[in-house]
This record gives C-alpha cells, sequence and structure tokens, in this order.
C-alpha cells in the first residue's frame, strides 16, 4: 500500500474509533434515560456512519478483527435509544463488553497499522536521502 493510502486509512480508522466511543456514549445516555429525539436521530445516523465506514475500511485491508459479523451484531444489539433504555442492566453490560472488544479490536489494527506507516516513513527519508525513488 502506498504511503499517502496508508496515511488516509489510519485518519480513517481513527475517526472510525471515535464514531465507536460515541455509540457507547449514547449506550450510557440510554442507561440514565436522558434522551430526546435528536439524540434518537444522531444515534441512528451514527449507526449508519460506522456500517458504511466498515465496508470502506474493511475494502481497503483485510483484518480477522473484528469480524464484520461482530460489528453487525453490536450494531443490531441496540435498535434505538428507547430500546436499549428498556434493557436490563445485565444485557447493557453485555453490550458494552461486545463493544469493548470491538474497540480494542480496531484499536489493534490501527497500531498495526501505525508500524507500516513508520516503516513506508523510514524507506521514504532513506530513499530521499541516497536520491532513488520511492
Amino acid at each position: 500500500m502506498d504511503h499517502k493510502k496508508l496515511d488516509e486509512l489510519v485518519v480513517q480508522i481513527e475517526n472510525y474509533l471515535e464514531c465507536l466511543k460515541q455509540f457507547n456514549h449514547y449506550v450510557s445516555l440510554a442507561r440514565t434515560k436522558k434522551f430526546d429525539q435528536e439524540d434518537e436521530g444522531q444515534f441512528l445516523e451514527l449507526k449508519s456512519v460506522l456500517a458504511q465506514e466498515l465496508e470502506l475500511i474493511l475494502a481497503a485491508i483485510e483484518c480477522g478483527s473484528p469480524s464484520k459479523e461482530e460489528v453487525h451484531t453490536l450494531l443490531g444489539g441496540a435498535p434505538s435509544l428507547r430500546y436499549l433504555s428498556e434493557q436490563s442492566e445485565g444485557v447493557l453490560r453485555g453490550l458494552e463488553n461486545q463493544w469493548h472488544k470491538i474497540y480494542i479490536g480496531w484499536q489493534s489494527n490501527l497500531g498495526q497499522l501505525k508500524v507500516q506507516q513508520r516503516a513506508a516513513e523510514s524507506r521514504s527519508f532513506w530513499s530521499g536521502l541516497f536520491g532513488k525513488k520511492k
């Protein structure tokens, strides 16, 4: 993968992780039962972004964990804030556990890409130093 595409993918996954953090925030909001219709709409929009961006990321890289099915299960298990607000504490803890596994998996993938990114930067530096093309 060329250096520019690698940089773009790192940014894309960092943004994806921010969206995952927002997802967890909304789960916490549902737990407190302090949300309104605007929050509900934003939650549904966030889930759409997570599903679409997942496809874009998986088209660019192959990763074993988290799997597409794990992410879809997480998103499908939280159809709305209202639904989540009606669930037991045990169900919400299970959802958070599932979220955490996915979040850590994406952090690991990001770390692996950053290793590749640094290696590419190093190659670029040495190529420039010795007058070779990248």
